[in-house]
């Protein structure tokens, strides 16, 4: 069975997949989107770099608004002109590795990034 990459979701189901799986995003104006938090410039940069990684990797390529403590993302297929499974893929990666909290797992040998001393903490986490 082949996924059709083109096939638009009407915003009922859009909104009702973001409730059940992505909470952090929004369906606003035909768009998915999604605001990061950051404590600095530094910590926006991160976030555009990453997000600017998983799309480039995907080959799809979502909107970014970025400033000094806070990056927005939009996600919408324009060449489908709304939202396709290849949106919704993307923002639930793009989700899973900003908010990854290595240090939160219980059984990580990652200790994680201190998140008590602002100069190493990049992310506001939800």
């Amino acid at each position: 069975m082949s996924i059709d990459r083109k096939k638009t979701f009407p915003p009922e189901e859009v909104m009702a997949h973001l409730a059940a799986e992505l909470p952090h995003w929004r369906y606003e104006d035909g768009w998915i989107k999604r605001t990061y938090k950051t404590n600095s410039w530094k910590g926006t940069l991160m976030v555009i770099n990453t997000v600017g990684h998983l799309a480039e990797v995907a080959w799809h390529h979502p909107d970014i608004t970025a400033s000094y403590a806070w990056v927005e993302v939009r996600l919408q297929s324009h060449d489908a002109k709304g939202i396709t499974v290849r949106d919704l893929a993307l923002a639930k990666k793009i989700e899973e590795v900003v908010q990854w909290q290595p240090g939160a797992a219980e059984d990580s040998p990652l200790e994680g990034t201190p998140q008590h001393d602002l100069r190493f903490s990049y992310i506001k986490y939800d």
